[in-house]
């Protein structure tokens, strides 16, 4: 088959954009507020200023650390089985994160959400077969802040087997949620050797990182769980109004991260992503689901992919506020843009207004749409030979090949077979049924799947082990008791 592929730009405008990135990682430098980061970089030959804590990298020192990183990896689910290829031109796809409210079904206000909706994500995630991954999607608002990405990942450790895209919100709690996947794997030589989980990591444009953050990169790397670095320019207002400038404000700031990270220990996994966004003049606001903000990603993932590193990006996602038209629209145009860019992990799916609100039934739509871009990137077969010749010749002008052998056998294979979520049905059909909207079908086909969520055994020891580990951070946040799983 004959896959079909996307990309922006050309070899020498690749070329352009890192050889410029580069040069901003000496000129001026990158703002780095850990002392650790700065030390390393010291070290292995970068003038650093402590007192404006920039540090100016040189060209071989950043080329050296892409090239000692890996490229492809592997995550896998908790049978210790791979499910992700971080590398080529493999695409997957997780859910988007990490929302602070949740759209209720035929409201129109969405609110924070709880446990128990985490645990309604999780089982209908666990069940989409479109999704190879499930991510913290959501920020719970019954526990602490304090412990609030911990909290996310216990609930996933407990309930799902996919591997996991996650993220750490403090120096302190990374180490917490490294023990969580330790205890669900056995030692941390076994989550080094087969990693279930992705951290991502995010510097803050322009070209500077926190302390946090930069941490979090350097945990990463010596523990060998692998690292998803999130550039975030906005182009306009954090990084140059041009596309392809804020494309390489982006490759400066991923390369200054994969130079930490690789120092902190070489041949670390890291992949090469982001969420840039363009910025809508009028309103202030960061579009995600804007032509533009796709066209930055697809440019960055390209040059990702020249660097031979795993790539990934936030796409498929929509700045509606409901699962309407323009939720349909945007979410579908980003996510066979992503498939088309063959970006390795693409996170997006069930997230709304800026990237702020997760919808159930948006994650079940969003994977009808996975399902058709998997199907693009299928191709067309041309493996039979002739390549029409004989069944045309055997029908004839009667024209009924849905009585042919041939249709049988082919038919499967040819065409995706969409949930009911799509209506492919005559209107009378449709209208007997209810006249629903692809809303209404989205919510009849999530509880359709929490229903029939079936629980992993976990056991009891790991799953002790989880509590023991989350509660003791929930105590030392003032929490008592961990919040009721609903049944869950």
């Amino acid at each position: 088959m004959i896959r079909p592929r996307l990309e922006l730009l050309t070899l020498e405008t690749v070329e352009r954009i890192i050889a410029e990135a580069y040069d901003l990682l000496q000129d001026p430098g990158v703002r780095i507020y850990s002392d650790e980061a700065l030390e390393l970089l010291a070290e292995a030959g970068a003038a650093v200023d402590k007192a404006s804590r920039v540090a100016r990298i040189p060209r071989e020192l950043a080329q050296k650390a892409v090239e000692s990183a890996p490229s492809p990896f592997c995550l896998y689910n908790t049978a210790g089985e791979p499910a992700v290829h971080y590398g080529g031109d493999d695409v997957q796809f997780d859910p988007g994160s990490a929302a602070i409210k949740i759209l209720d079904h035929s409201t129109t206000r969405s609110r924070p959400p709880v446990t128990a909706d985490f645990v309604r994500y999780i089982k209908l995630a666990e069940t989409l077969p479109q999704l190879d991954a499930v991510s913290t999607a959501l920020v719970c608002a019954d526990v602490p802040k304090a412990m609030a990405d911990l909290y996310r990942l216990y609930l996933l450790l407990r309930h799902a087997t996919k591997p996991v895209v996650t993220g750490a919100f403090a120096i302190e709690t990374w180490s917490i949620m490294k023990d969580l996947l330790v205890a669900v794997v056995g030692s941390e030589t076994a989550l080094a050797t087969r990693p279930i989980a992705v951290f991502d990591v995010c510097p803050s444009p322009p070209l500077l990182w926190s302390d946090i953050t930069c941490q979090n990169l350097i945990d990463c790397a010596r523990y060998s769980i692998p690292a998803e670095l999130v550039s975030m320019p906005l182009a306009g207002a954090t990084g140059p109004a041009t596309l392809v400038g804020s494309v390489v404000q982006h490759t400066a700031e991923n390369l200054s991260g994969v130079t930490i990270h690789q120092l902190a220990k070489a041949g670390s996994p890291i992949v090469w992503g982001g969420s840039p966004s363009a910025f809508d003049m009028r309103t202030g606001t960061t579009p995600m689901g804007a032509v533009e903000t796709m066209m930055i990603d697809m440019a960055y993932a390209q040059v990702g992919k020249y660097l031979d590193l795993p790539t990934h990006a936030y796409m498929g996602m929509s700045d509606a506020k409901i699962v309407d038209t323009q939720c349909g629209f945007e979410s579908g145009m980003g996510t066979v843009l992503a498939a088309l860019a063959g970006i390795n992990m693409v996170s997006g799916a069930g997230m709304l207004d800026f990237e702020s609100c997760f919808s159930l039934e948006k994650l079940v739509v969003d994977s009808e749409i996975i399902g058709q871009a998997r199907r693009l990137l299928r191709g067309m077969d041309v493996s039979e030979e002739p390549l029409a010749l004989t069944i045309m010749r055997q029908v004839g002008h009667a024209g009924n090949f849905l009585a042919t052998e041939h249709t049988r056998r082919w038919f499967h294979k040819e065409l995706v077979m969409p949930s009911a979520v799509v209506d492919r049905d005559f209107r009378r059909t449709w209208e007997a049924k209810g006249s629903k909207s692809t809303a209404q079908r989205a919510h009849e086909r999530v509880e359709e799947l929490v229903a029939a969520y079936q629980p992993r055994p976990l056991p009891a020891e790991v799953l002790g082990e989880l509590e023991r580990i989350t509660l003791q951070a929930a105590r030392a946040c003032g929490l008592d008791e961990l919040p009721a799983l609903e049944g869950g």
